[in-house]
């Protein structure tokens, strides 16, 4: 298991349209092509590649199946999860935040590990 790869991942696909799109519509290709083409990458220099790096079936699992406890359960960064999610799902929901209530409620049960600073 990789805190690292996990939120490499997130990161990288929601800065990249068409990486958000793919993900959408088909979330295990997606998956499968990133580890492929972009999980080996440990710069932009083509050259600097590693290969130890994989994840595990349960991070694959949560990744295609775009669950976003597990991958807090796994150490995924919730930011990280959450802009992605909006990128991915903001647009099927009808009312304003209403993703993004859905989302925190989903994880209400959780303990963040960062200081709650709405107090």
């Amino acid at each position: 298991m990789s805190k690292y790869l996990l939120n490499k991942f997130l990161y990288t696909v929601d800065r990249d349209p068409e990486l958000v799109a793919a993900y959408k519509e088909d979330p295990a290709a997606l998956v499968a092509r990133w580890e492929g083409d972009h999980m080996t990458r440990l710069t932009g220099i083509d050259a600097d590649r590693t290969t130890w790096l994989a994840f595990t079936e349960e991070e694959r699992t949560a990744l295609v199946e775009h669950d976003h406890v597990k991958l807090f359960e796994l150490g995924a960064h919730p930011f990280l999860t959450l802009t992605l999610w909006i990128g991915l799902f903001e647009d099927d929901y009808e009312e304003p935040l209403a993703m993004q209530h859905e989302y925190a409620a989903r994880l209400a049960h959780m303990t963040m590990p960062y200081p709650d600073i709405t107090t």
